[in-house]
């Protein structure tokens, strides 16, 4: 069950994202769940990986570099899934941006919502 509000809560957050950035486009709903999808599980499978190849840049942009790592996950995840798709890194990077602040968000309503 908390994977499953853990999935819906990333697709709303998807869904901010697509809503508020520019360039950021979906074809359905159901395109955006699955983009949400293929996201989370490359977060969970890639990210680490490339954070550990990454983690000298990372120390020594003081952690910036963060969000191009999740700007590069957002453009993998746009050439996997047919129906999302983004118009650019630039905007790749201020999507990610929006999407940590959004999801500190959601994070917080899981979290509340997984208390009960």
């Amino acid at each position: 069950m908390k994977l499953i509000l853990r999935w819906l809560l990333n697709t709303v957050a998807l869904f901010v994202v697509a809503y508020f950035v520019p360039n950021f486009y979906y074809r359905d709903l159901v395109s955006l769940a699955i983009a949400a999808l293929v996201l989370g599980l490359l977060n969970a499978l890639v990210r680490p990986i490339l954070f550990v190849l990454t983690l000298p840049l990372t120390v020594l942009t003081l952690g910036l570099f963060l969000f191009v790592l999740n700007a590069i996950m957002l453009e993998l995840t746009a050439w996997l899934v047919p129906g999302f798709d983004i118009g650019g890194f630039g905007w790749a990077i201020v999507g990610a941006i929006v999407l940590t602040l959004v999801s500190l968000v959601t994070d917080r309503i899981g979290r509340i919502n997984s208390e009960k």
